[in-house]
């Protein structure tokens, strides 16, 4: 069931998506080489813990893992797409590409949103990686209005990437967001027959989360049962919104 949103669930949700969005560019701006991604995972919880909000990622349990997620932050580097384990021994180095996801609850409702950092000068090549993922989020965003349907959404990422050669990682997709932290519907990248196509209204609130591959899309989860990489070691980037559907149209939650 798809849960529609109150205008002041909506303000409540505002509050948790612009904490999401202060963290991050914060964040941002500590990227650099040398700095190690446990780094940014101690300021976001320190920054979160200040704000009186709770970590969404902290403590997370999929079956499939059959872990708890043990961090605040998700930080995955280079060809890891998403569920990164923040760690001291991961030092980043120049020319990498970091993709940094949070979620916080505050108040009871959720935020959640994700972008990817380069580490100083970074080849043409990631440069435009970036650009057309973060693009195809942008267009995404513009098709989230009431009388549109979920795959006008996941149509327009997947034009926008595969038109310039890359492709759409498949295993992970957004999703409806709220009280809890993954809510109906999913929110696929593409269009895929397989999935409902609901009618979008307003007070809903989606997750809109490109995750681009510039190889293969095909992935696989690394020992520590999280990490998710490429399996031909091509990099991925990642971009997250959430994103509520308005009688005024898209109203992006997870900004400052």
């Amino acid at each position: 069931m798809i849960i529609r949103k109150s205008p002041s669930e909506l303000d409540k949700m505002r509050a948790s998506g612009r904490l999401v969005a202060e963290i991050l560019d914060v964040l941002s701006g500590m990227v650099e080489p040398g700095v190690t991604t446990l780094d940014l995972e101690v300021v976001a919880e320190k920054m979160v813990n200040d704000a009186g909000a709770k970590a969404a990622f902290k403590g997370y349990y999929v079956p499939q893992a059959g872990r708890r997620f043990p961090c605040v932050l998700c930080t995955s580097v280079n060809e890891e797409v998403v569920h990164g384990i923040p760690s001291k021994k991961r030092k980043l180095l120049e020319g990498d590409i970091v993709k940094i996801d949070i979620g916080v609850q505050l108040n009871g409702y959720f935020g959640d949103s994700a972008t990817t950092v380069p580490v100083g000068p970074i080849s043409p090549e990631s440069e435009r990686l970036l650009a057309v993922t973060k693009k195809s989020l942008e267009l995404a965003i513009e098709q989230a209005k009431a009388g549109n349907r979920l795959f006008d959404i996941s149509g327009a990422v997947q034009q926008h990437v595969e038109s310039h050669g890359y492709t759409i990682v498949r295993e992970f997709v957004g999703h409806g967001i709220g009280a809890k932290l993954h809510e109906e519907p999913h929110v696929p990248n593409y269009v895929d027959p397989k999935v409902k196509n609901p009618r979008l209204r307003e007070g809903m609130v989606l997750a809109i989360e490109p995750m681009v591959a510039a190889g293969r899309p095909e992935t696989q989860v690394l020992s520590d049962r999280w990490t998710a990489v490429t399996k031909d070691g091509s990099r991925a980037a990642h971009f997250e919104h959430c994103v509520a559907i308005t009688e005024n149209g898209p109203w992006v939650l997870t900004v400052k």
